[in-house]
């Protein structure tokens, strides 16, 4: 079954922390093995200086290989961040983020993943990780 953003959405909203929620992420595209999230952007998320805070760029990016791996899977299945790190490159200050997410390998019990996060409207990274998942069903 192909995901579409709507289920991405629904995803979230089913199987996330009501904190991770309030992140106010938004599913703008899931595929087979990658999905962009976009984070809007929110005074509440900006830390002393006005940047978004490294912490809710981590989250946006752990959050979007979930909905990278139930786009591999056809849907959501129980899985955990084994691992998850990540470089931040310049700050980001009244734009939204985009979370692009792509499995580099998807094995039965593990997901390899590549993020890159990007202002919107600017294609210069912000921010990348890498992160490892076991998938438990």
């Amino acid at each position: 079954m192909t995901l579409q953003p709507v289920d991405g959405d629904k995803i979230l909203r089913e199987n996330f922390a009501p904190w991770v929620l309030d992140l106010g992420l938004v599913v703008e595209e899931v595929g087979d093995g990658s999905a962009v999230l976009r984070l809007p952007w929110s005074e509440r998320l900006a830390r002393e200086g006005g940047a978004l805070s490294g912490q809710a760029m981590m989250a946006a990016a752990d959050t979007g290989v979930v909905v990278a791996v139930a786009g591999a899977k056809g849907g959501y299945v129980p899985m955990t961040t084994v691992q998850l790190n990540t470089s931040f490159q310049r700050p980001v200050v009244g734009r939204d983020v985009l979370v692009a997410v792509r499995l580099t390998k998807l094995g039965r019990t593990l997901a390899f993943a590549d993020v890159t996060l990007s202002s919107d409207g600017d294609p210069a990274v912000v921010a990348h990780a890498s992160a490892v998942y076991a998938i438990m069903g």
